[in-house]
């Protein structure tokens, strides 16, 4: 089972994030929201998230100082800019910042979910701890030894439990073997004796 992806939705109105429910929910994601910029710093600081939508438009922190400080703390958690008030300045402003996408309302169902897929689709890795650890686990040599050494065990014990067969066969041939060139001298001998007996007539 595939795990949720987890947004966060910061928007002063709540029908907004309850939008984003509606239309994400459904589609592999969780989606969680806040109605300002320090409740979203504060859900991030608590937990991970995958995705970050924000209002640009919001009391006290607006939503670029919501992505300024998202990106300079997890630059690889993608931040979409979601606004009624778009102008040239902001959207400059924000892509400078490093946002994934600059969204103007009023917001289709089809635009936030093509958003979503986008941001997520060119996100970087996360630089997280557990990355960290997994990395000195490939260099790691040992386990691939350990089936190297398997075949030498097995030869050994192969030959360890021929070694009295072949001794045996040894110890039944070696008289042969020794009767057999006692004959061979014994044949060489008469032969010289015949060619030498010739010479003495």
């Amino acid at each position: 089972m595939t795990a949720l992806r987890k947004v966060l939705v910061v928007d002063d109105d709540p029908v907004v994030g309850e939008s984003f429910n509606r239309v994400l929910s459904g589609k592999g994601y969780a989606v969680i929201t806040a109605s300002n910029g320090e409740e979203a710093l504060a859900k991030l600081k608590a937990e991970q998230y995958d995705l970050v939508f924000t209002d640009l438009r919001m009391p006290g922190m607006d939503g670029l100082e919501v992505a300024e400080r998202v990106k300079a703390k997890q630059p690889w958690t993608p931040v979409v800019i979601v606004t009624g008030y778009g102008s040239g300045p902001s959207e400059e402003r924000a892509w400078a910042t490093g946002v994934s996408d600059f969204l103007n309302k009023p917001l289709s169902p089809e635009m936030i979910e093509d958003s979503a897929a986008r941001a997520l689709a060119h996100a970087p890795m996360p630089a997280t701890p557990v990355a960290a650890a997994a990395a000195p686990v490939a260099p790691q040599a040992a386990p691939a030894a350990v089936p190297a050494k398997k075949p030498n065990v097995l030869k050994n014990m192969v030959l360890f439990l021929m070694a009295p067969f072949v001794g045996l066969v040894y110890a039944v041939l070696l008289p042969f073997v020794g009767i057999g060139m006692l004959a061979w001298v014994a044949l060489k001998k008469e032969d010289g004796k015949e060619a030498a007996s010739p010479q003495a007539k």
